[in-house]
């Protein structure tokens, strides 16, 4: 699998995986965990960003 993909597909794995921890925090009114879930969903989208970059410059 070339680089840029793989990034885009583990960036949006990570946007899901923020997205439920988001959810799961704000019905067990677990800041921590919503943060968590938000700060992971904002990794998942920079990550797939990069991958649409390298796709750019053909990496």
């Amino acid at each position: 699998m070339k680089s840029s993909t793989q990034d885009k597909v583990e960036g949006n794995i990570h946007k899901m995986k923020g997205g439920v921890k988001e959810i799961a925090g704000k019905l067990s009114k677990n800041t921590d965990l919503e943060m968590e879930g938000k700060g992971e969903k904002i990794e998942g989208k920079v990550q797939e960003k990069v991958g649409q970059i390298k796709k750019v410059f053909g990496k």
